[in-house]
């Protein structure tokens, strides 16, 4: 088993638009925030979402070769939750990623030597979600999972995963709320439990600490410091190690890209239901490790950019 301790947890995908979500902490936090305030009954709350986002990367020098990676990401999500009663609160999501890989000048190293190039990735997902509020300071979280991430030189057969996010939060009574989570993931080759830190924090009544990606198979939930400059605009700046694993042959050969991210968001509320984020996001001490044989290269740090929508309904 392989453990990752991590506190701070890209644009989710820049996945790795996300890597991104709401049946995970963000969306914990910001329901639990409404959910646990004295004046819940007052809160104008839509039992559905719709997620759907674009980012692209520049391209990338892999390892000592000529070949290059340069990709493009859509993300779809569709989350819903809705209250059991005033103490359980019940969630479900399903989404689809499609990655599109472009190498270039393709003529030695872990490309060709060890594996032939796939041109992209298909990626299904789905989830449940289910909260506890035994009082006005507690929240519980479990969130079980379920995903196909295969490329296109592999079947969907072998690419399952599976797994688990739970989190326990406490909120003070300032409002501020702060926990720790846990995720077991039965990954695709590989078993793995990712600790991290949940947060949803108002330094000021401008300044805010959270968490702006869901935890799960592309990481934790990473940090983000978000300015809220008036009720249309909002920034934010933040960062966060993600991660994407994919089946690329049928006798389970898998890849995996690793890196760390971070980037600056400027978000738009067209209105109290639909939102645009634009991402600007560098990508460092990437690597792509494929898992039989085990062989690494890294990749060169690259600049991505993203845009997101999230309507409400």
């Amino acid at each position: 088993m392989k453990v990752i301790p991590h506190l701070f947890n890209p644009l989710q995908g820049i996945t790795s638009a996300k890597n991104i979500a709401k049946a995970s902490v963000l969306k914990a936090a910001v329901i639990s925030a409404a959910c646990l305030s004295p004046n819940a009954a007052a809160y104008d709350y839509s039992p559905f979402k719709f997620h759907v986002s674009r980012t692209s990367t520049e391209a990338a020098q892999i390892g000592d070769t000529n070949t290059e990676l340069q990709r493009d990401v859509w993300r779809l999500k569709l989350s819903g939750s809705m209250p059991i009663n005033k103490q359980w609160m019940i969630g479900a999501n399903i989404g689809y990623d499609n990655l599109d890989y472009g190498f270039k000048n393709v003529d030695s190293g872990l490309l060709n030597d060890q594996v032939a190039p796939w041109s992209s990735i298909n990626k299904y997902s789905a989830g449940l979600s289910l909260i506890y509020r035994p009082n006005n300071s507690w929240m519980f979280m479990v969130a079980p999972k379920l995903q196909y991430s295969y490329a296109n030189t592999a079947s969907s057969s072998d690419a399952q995963s599976y797994g688990v996010v739970g989190s326990a939060m406490y909120r003070f009574e300032s409002g501020n709320m702060l926990g720790f989570g846990v995720a077991y993931l039965n990954d695709i080759s590989e078993v793995k439990t990712v600790p991290y830190l949940a947060v949803r924090w108002k330094i000021t009544d401008k300044l805010t600490l959270g968490n702006p990606f869901q935890a799960g198979f592309s990481g934790p939930a990473g940090l983000e410091l978000s300015y809220k400059f008036n009720e249309k605009w909002d920034f934010g700046l933040g960062t966060s190690r993600r991660s994407e694993r994919f089946l690329i042959s049928d006798n389970e050969q898998t890849i995996e890209m690793e890196e760390w991210v971070t980037f600056a968001r400027a978000g738009w509320n067209i209105s109290k239901k639909a939102t645009i984020n634009a991402y600007g996001g560098y990508f460092f001490n990437s690597e792509m490790e494929l898992s039989e044989p085990d062989v690494t290269d890294e990749i060169d740090n690259q600049l991505a950019v993203g845009l997101a929508f999230d309507i409400k309904f």
